[in-house]
């Protein structure tokens, strides 16, 4: 490794070199073993948790070369100096330079791939997925005419002004007009990195502040309701766009049930496909709301039924009346674990609630089910709906698998990009 690059080196052991060769993008504080600076001194490291290197020494956020002691280059990336990912890999090529050039062509990437994958439905669209589009920590929703952000690594928050600024001279650039950026970041991730929970409007050059965070946008051929400030994460879970269309193709004729309804967007494209009947349940109060208004603004309200109830107790409730009143029931809950140590009660939940669906549903009923945790792999979850047949005395044949859509790609060597299952399932 050349000594004369202008950053500072963190100093990885071997365990941590073979880690960073199977090319994932974090190094672990657990895998750091020292640090130097750009002239090649040593700086002190202390090993501990929270603080390894002196702030005057190694900025927080700063920009590091990773090296094995070997002096062997694994990548440049930001530092973090109280989170438990010491580094975020930014790049691999030892000629890049992190300047404004450098996030203007990662920008341009990430917007191309949408605007070639996402085709009509780039209007409404995952423009950054974190790691994904080699932006450790960020996430930038379009909806129509607003973006809405969310940023979770330190090094990401140094910056965002500059990549916000040259998202939108893209987006506008390619006829996409931009009216605002609205910041939800509010994760519990960042209070891991130092930084505090906030939301609001970020000043954009040239533009003055919004009036109203709702907006609207289509998808599938249905319209909502989007509020940047108060909807679920970033506004709108643009990630299950083609399973809700999946649900529409096999809901005609039938008796459906949608369960965890949010915005109301299962039940919506159950009901614009030909259902006989919807029922529509969520426990709060806001969404039902926000539901019904999606109804009205695609003229559906007198096709779906909506329901303020618990979901568990909805579902226990129609089990102890003996009936099958639905023949397809959609299951899409929030993550019930968001961490390793609460995976296997998650698994249990997921277990009872799908167990509860499945002994709904009659003979040729459908059950569409899913899990937005990347603690839940797609093999556990599989296991877990087998069991949970089992239990529940049916019989499952597989008719789709499927996970997140096109906007918020998978990278194979990151398992935490690929986090949402999506199973079509008929009883036999």
């Amino acid at each position: 490794m050349k000594t004369d690059r202008p950053y500072a080196r963190i100093i990885v052991t071997k365990k941590g070199a073979r880690w960073l060769e199977t090319g994932h993008p974090w190094v672990y504080g657990t895998d750091v073993s020292g640090a130097m600076g750009s002239g090649g001194e040593g700086i002190p490291f202390s090993g501990m948790a929270g603080a390894p290197f002196p702030e005057d020494r190694l900025p927080n956020g700063s920009v590091v070369d990773v090296c094995a002691e070997n002096g062997k280059y694994y990548g440049s990336g930001f530092y973090s100096a109280k989170s438990r990912i010491t580094v975020r890999i930014l790049s691999r090529n030892a000629n890049d330079r992190f300047d404004e050039a450098f996030w203007k062509r990662r920008v341009k990437y990430a917007v191309d791939y949408r605007r070639t994958v996402m085709g009509a439905d780039f209007p409404a669209c995952r423009l950054i997925f974190g790691e994904a589009d080699g932006f450790p920590g960020l996430t930038v929703d379009l909806f129509r005419d607003l973006l809405s952000a969310e940023v979770l690594s330190y090094g990401m928050e140094q910056v965002k002004g500059l990549v916000y600024r040259l998202v939108v001279e893209e987006l506008e650039a390619g006829g996409t007009p931009v009216r605002g950026l609205y910041e939800r970041n509010e994760g519990g991730i960042r209070a891991l990195e130092g930084l505090p929970a906030e939301k609001g409007w970020y000043p954009l050059p040239g533009k003055a502040l919004p009036e109203s965070p709702v907006t609207v946008i289509r998808e599938n051929g249905i319209s909502y309701y989007t509020d940047v400030e108060n909807g679920q994460k970033t506004g709108f879970f643009l990630d299950q766009k083609y399973n809700r269309r999946a649900v529409r193709d096999i809901a005609r004729g039938k008796h459906v049930l949608d369960c965890f309804t949010h915005t109301g967007s299962f039940a919506l494209n159950a009901a614009a496909g030909g259902a006989a009947s919807v029922t529509a349940v969520d426990i709060s109060a806001g969404a039902i709301e926000m539901a019904e208004r999606n109804a009205a603004l695609n003229g559906l309200s007198g096709q779906v039924r909506f329901v303020k109830a618990d979901v568990f107790d909805y579902l226990t409730e129609l089990a102890a009346e003996g009936r099958h009143p639905y023949d397809l029931v959609i299951l899409d809950p929030p993550a019930f674990t968001k961490s390793r140590k609460t995976a296997g009660q998650a698994e249990r939940g997921y277990k009872e609630i799908n167990m509860k669906a499945m002994r709904l549903l009659p003979r040729g009923g459908f059950l569409a089910t899913a899990s937005c945790s990347h603690f839940m792999p797609h093999e556990r979850f599989l296991g877990m709906l087998r069991e949970a047949a089992r239990d529940a005395g049916v019989e499952l044949r597989m008719a789709e698998a499927r996970q997140q859509a096109k906007d918020h790609p998978v990278l194979l060597n990151v398992p935490e990009t690929d986090y949402l299952k999506f199973y079509i399932l008929q009883v036999v």
